[in-house]
């Protein structure tokens, strides 16, 4: 059974930066691409971004120059660096694995104004 792990959230100012971590265990995810979704109360889930396992990252247009997708296979864990934080991306951000269809708690951000 493949678990998932979310950490890194918090409260920062407008502007500030935050780096989620999405720690693996169950399976060896080096192959399989891995999401990030946010969600605030009473909103559908919404995809941030995703990484395949050749390393390849594709952003939601919200997020994009100002939001990297990484990976370390050898932790079994995937990152998500925020930089330039709006107070539009306060969510739970959540990390998933679709093969598995998988994911985690999740992380509040909170980006105050």
């Amino acid at each position: 059974q493949v678990q998932l792990v979310e950490s890194g959230g918090g409260l920062v100012q407008a502007g500030g930066s935050l780096r989620l971590s999405c720690v693996v265990s169950g399976r060896n995810i080096t192959w399989n691409t891995m999401s990030w979704y946010r969600q605030t109360p009473g909103k559908q889930r919404d995809l941030v971004g995703t990484i395949t396992g050749g390393g390849t990252t594709n952003y939601a247009d919200s997020v994009k120059g100002r939001f990297t997708i990484s990976r370390d296979n050898a932790k079994n864990t995937v990152y998500l660096q925020m930089h330039s934080l709006e107070p539009e991306d306060t969510a739970v951000y959540y990390c998933y694995v679709p093969l598995y269809n998988s994911r985690g708690q999740g992380t509040q951000v909170t980006v105050s104004s």
